[in-house]
């Protein structure tokens, strides 16, 4: 028999190492594999400058949720944090857009698992590749919180030595004579300055730095979110960028910034330079990157279906849960299912661009929540941000909003469109039933 929606909540079994370690395996998916060669087109041989811009406009936010998510410890993340502050209406947009990221990229990272790193070691199509990875991360998140984020401790292990191992071959290229240490202070292409420059890879390097995002969902999950969220939060964000830095350094310093820009796998770039180590064990932990960044977000998506679900902004459905394991299964049956059509369809594509645009939109409104809920108390003993910060992290969201393409924009305004509409039925049925 399953459990009724008015039934206990989510299982608590997050201690501080496991939430530590599944903010930094999102934060470190499969995004920082093609992370490097995009950000070396817009910034030219200096790729840690945007990565450290980034780094300290994601800070910003991060310590904006870091507040929210130890007051208010609940499934639903921005989404509730936005309902609190504003109404059902704008918690119901933040929700979609962040629900609307989360499906997409789960979808692309599928196909992404089916492409040219699989095919490393074997052949096989694509939509019977998409559709046993997709059922098998599902049957995995509905297994239970602690089980997956077990899993994806091992996998944060794997890429982080994958990523140890690009710094280490880079360095070894440069100290034979292979490299080129002047390209780090190269900052700028043919046809932009510095300024424009750095604010442009910016961009490209904020999308990976917020795999925070993913974490709040699971703060009602965690056994002590006050004490565990914050010290994980910002530990995991700081061993990213720092990671982030040096593989940024070590691969412009080894290779051509032109070879960087036109690769889709620039960390290959620098393996295949350095020699000594077989192209198809970097796949294997691409691979792994990979699959470990579909789940990470497939938990995401799932538990912020359900934390709306619970706030009354989507089908109350979505609320059942499985007994003794305690996994939101309706809501990861259903966010599974979009993320295959997607997948299937192939219509991944035209949608993945306005990721970036999403978040920002969803950044800022918890930024303006954390001001507005700052009448109330909340619980003692919570995180509390300087003022200042919420302030700033809103700036840097429009700030960043200004760097992206009028065609992206047209396609992020579409879903905010569709968002608005299903928010003002979602907030007239909310109204109806109270």
């Amino acid at each position: 028999m399953l459990q009724k929606p008015d039934a206990p909540g989510l299982k608590k079994e997050l201690t501080t190492w496991l939430l530590y370690f599944f903010i930094l395996g999102d934060v470190l998916g499969a995004g920082v594999y093609v992370l490097v060669g995009e950000v070396a087109a817009e910034a030219g041989g200096a790729v840690w400058v945007p990565l450290v811009v980034a780094l300290g406009l994601a800070l910003l936010t991060a310590t904006s949720y870091a507040e929210l998510a130890t007051k208010y410890p609940r499934a639903g993340g921005a989404s509730h944090y936005a309902t609190l502050a504003y109404g059902p209406f704008t918690g119901f947009v933040a929700g979609f857009c962040m629900l609307a990221a989360g499906v997409v990229s789960v979808a692309a990272l599928a196909r992404g698992f089916a492409g040219d790193y699989l095919s490393e070691f074997v052949s096989l199509p694509l939509v019977l590749v998409v559709v046993v990875f997709l059922v098998a991360l599902a049957l995995l998140n509905a297994r239970g919180i602690s089980e997956s984020t077990r899993a994806n401790a091992v996998a944060t292990v794997i890429e982080v030595g994958g990523l140890l191992l690009v710094i280490g071959l880079g360095a070894w290229i440069v100290l034979r004579g292979g490299g080129d240490m002047g390209r780090l202070t190269d900052l700028g292409t043919v046809s932009e300055g510095p300024v424009t420059a750095v604010l442009s890879g910016a961009v490209l390097a904020y999308y990976s730095f917020v795999g925070f995002e993913t974490s709040v969902n699971v703060a009602e999950e965690t056994r002590d979110p006050r004490r565990s969220y914050p010290r994980a939060l910002f530990g995991a964000l700081v061993t990213a960028g720092a990671v982030y830095v040096l593989v940024g350094a070590a691969a412009a310093a080894a290779v051509p910034t032109g070879t960087l820009a036109r690769s889709s796998g620039p960390l290959l770039e620098v393996v295949r330079t350095a020699g000594g180590v077989p192209t198809w064990l970097f796949s294997a932990i691409a691979l792994v990157a990979v699959a470990n960044g579909a789940l990470l977000t497939g938990i995401m998506s799932s538990r912020l279906a359900y934390g709306m679900a619970r706030d009354g902004l989507l089908p109350r459905f979505l609320t059942v849960v499985l007994p003794g394991r305690r996994t939101p299964w309706a809501a990861i049956a259903a966010t599974t299912a979009l993320s295959l059509l997607l997948a299937l369809t192939g219509d991944v594509s035209t949608l993945a661009s306005t990721l970036v645009l999403l978040l920002l939109v969803v950044f800022f409104l918890v930024n303006t929540s954390l001001l507005v809920l700052r009448r109330d108390p909340g619980r003692p003993g919570h995180f509390t941000a300087p003022i200042v910060v919420p302030v700033l992290g809103a700036a840097s969201c429009i700030g960043l909003a200004t760097q992206i393409e009028r065609d992206v924009w047209l396609r992020g305004l579409a879903v905010l469109a569709v968002g608005a509409v299903l928010g003002v039925v979602a907030a007239l049925r909310l109204r109806r039933t109270r």
